[in-house]
């Protein structure tokens, strides 16, 4: 799935951060150092007599000072490619689950992973997708090639996987690409099941995670809000969740496959785990008209819960510490907690007593957790079954030309939703350039202004008459202003006008010398340094 990015991963350089030297961050990649240049240096003189604190501020700021002039001389090397959004990660479809799970971040993890892969020295923005079936993470990188080379590091770092195996498994998308599979991800067009909606949820999620840590970006986070009014329009203009099943309603069609017709109904059922998808698992089992389950959970207010709601099936709450004497009384076992370790190894399930041999004699796991709940080892014994997530396939493979014609009728949805965001993102260009025209233009009535005022006298005038002409500059500046600035705001939802929005753009910049996307460039290396510093 690496495709021709894999190549160029391989051979990519760490960029002009590493020349902070020391307060490059453990683990990158390091840097030829580059000359001094571009504009007028500036220096930093630490007083001999100055105190240890003061001495070791002055230090700091000598460096970032340094390690900027090193990237001004070298900024025309990443100003020639733009900013890019990426997604990188495997999921069901390309990678099995024992490395899934090796790569999966709890949710309550994702803040941390997030500011860990913004510290990376190329990654501007971040967000993680982490599921039972997909680990993505989703960049706005500086460089495309060292960003996605820092990505895959942390990757194999973070799980034991070395690079080349993770090569293998992982796929890479760039900008539209990119934006286009998490819009279909959100739509649940990529799910296992075609149309679930719990991966919308997951993908709102993404988005409530960042905004109470303060770690979604502008860029990351208007593509996730916009892959959400996606995924919200493809299911409700299209059929495409009509007849769907979840991942949990999918694992009790499996297990009822499984089971002999006469007696999927009698058969014993436990639950272990209470959370969102175990009591999905519970609310399909009534539904398939089964009259008794088992929960097994730390707690018994989700149980209570689940009882509260559910009224056409009995619900017995055992504690988690009964758990092997539950699994001992049960044909079927349904797992789904966040455990990172097993919870039944070959040792407990050949401790397990044999089921009745009108099931076929054999309990049935089925483990619907990543990281998995149950051992694959557990199939080794004469009388257990285990069925995890990738096995589900079995159960969705039916309709499969319904479910292609579904999914392109939220193609078109989705492309006008990309347009959208592109556009957005595409007008979002200008504003530097407004930003640094207004300043300019400041700058020279200012100056001027005071000239102005020096020639003709202080005395000369009375504080009234300073403000009238301090209000007639700045008059004179927005009328001549108001031309240029309205050619560089577009709404982004006309492709003509905003073509013409960017001409007009590099036009300015041109004229004026505003030197814009350099100035970019050295405020996120900037931003960049005083961050490795402030945690050095």
């Amino acid at each position: 799935m690496m495709a021709s990015t894999s190549t160029a991963s391989a051979t990519a350089v760490a960029g002009a951060f590493a020349a902070a030297g020391a307060n490059r961050p453990r683990g990158s990649a390091a840097c030829p150092r580059v000359p001094a240049g571009g504009r007028q240096r500036l220096s930093c003189v630490v007083r001999c007599d100055a105190g240890p604190g003061v001495q070791a501020q002055a230090a700091a700021k000598a460096a970032s000072v340094a390690a900027l002039e090193q990237f001004k001389i070298s900024a025309d090397r990443y100003m020639k490619e733009k900013s890019s959004i990426a997604v990188i990660g495997l999921s069901i479809h390309t990678a099995p689950v024992e490395m899934r799970e090796k790569l999966a971040v709890a949710e309550e993890l994702w803040p941390r992973a997030v500011a860990e892969l913004t510290n990376l020295n190329h990654i501007e923005e971040a967000a993680v997708l982490s599921t039972c079936n997909r680990m993505e993470i989703y960049v706005v990188a500086l460089s495309w090639n060292r960003g996605i080379r820092e990505i895959v590091d942390w990757m194999s770092k973070k799980s034991g996987i070395p690079v080349s195996e993770l090569r293998e498994h992982l796929f890479m998308l760039r900008d539209s690409d990119a934006t286009r599979h998490l819009f279909e991800v959100s739509s649940g067009l990529d799910s296992l099941v075609l149309g679930e909606g719990q991966i919308l949820a997951q993908v709102k999620q993404v988005v409530r995670s960042g905004q109470n840590s303060g770690g979604l970006g502008k860029n990351i986070d208007r593509m996730f809000k916009d892959a959400i009014t996606a995924g919200k329009r493809v299911r409700s203009e299209t059929n495409i969740s009509c007849g769907a099943v979840s991942v949990s309603s999918a694992a009790v069609e499996l297990a009822l496959m499984k089971l002999p017709k006469s007696e999927c109904l009698s058969a014993r059922m436990l639950l272990i785990g209470a959370g969102k998808m175990g009591r999905l698992v519970a609310k399909h089992l009534a539904a398939k008209g089964c009259k008794k389950v088992v929960i097994v959970n730390r707690s018994v207010e989700r149980v209570d819960a689940i009882r509260e709601e559910m009224k056409d099936i009995e619900i017995v709450y055992r504690p988690l510490k009964e758990m092997y004497e539950a699994a001992a009384d049960a044909d079927v076992v349904f797992t789904s907690t966040s455990s990172e370790s097993p919870l039944f190894t070959k040792e407990h399930a050949e401790a397990l007593p044999p089921v009745s041999c009108a099931l076929g004699g054999v309990r049935l796991f089925v483990d619907i957790s990543v990281p998995r709940n149950v051992s694959a080892c557990v199939s080794d014994v004469g009388h257990a079954r285990v069925y995890n997530v990738d096995d589900l396939k079995e159960v969705v493979e039916a309709n499969k030309e319904d479910r292609i014609r579904k999914a392109m009728e939220a193609q078109t949805i989705i492309s006008e939703e990309l347009k959208r965001f592109e556009a957005w993102r595409d007008s979002m260009e200008t504003v530097p350039t407004i930003k640094k025209l207004r300043s300019y233009a400041d700058r020279v009535r200012a100056s001027e202004l005071d000239k102005c005022l020096q020639k003709i006298g202080e005395d000369a005038l009375t504080k009234k008459m300073k403000k009238s002409i301090e209000q007639l500059s700045t008059g004179i500046v927005n009328r001549l202003l108001h031309g240029p600035l309205q050619h560089l705001r577009c709404d982004g939802t006309d492709s003509r006008t905003l073509d013409e929005t960017l001409e007009n753009m590099h036009a300015l910049n041109r004229m004026f010398g505003l030197d814009t996307e350099k100035a970019v460039m050295e405020q996120k290396i900037k931003t960049k340094v005083e961050k490795q510093q402030t945690q050095n």
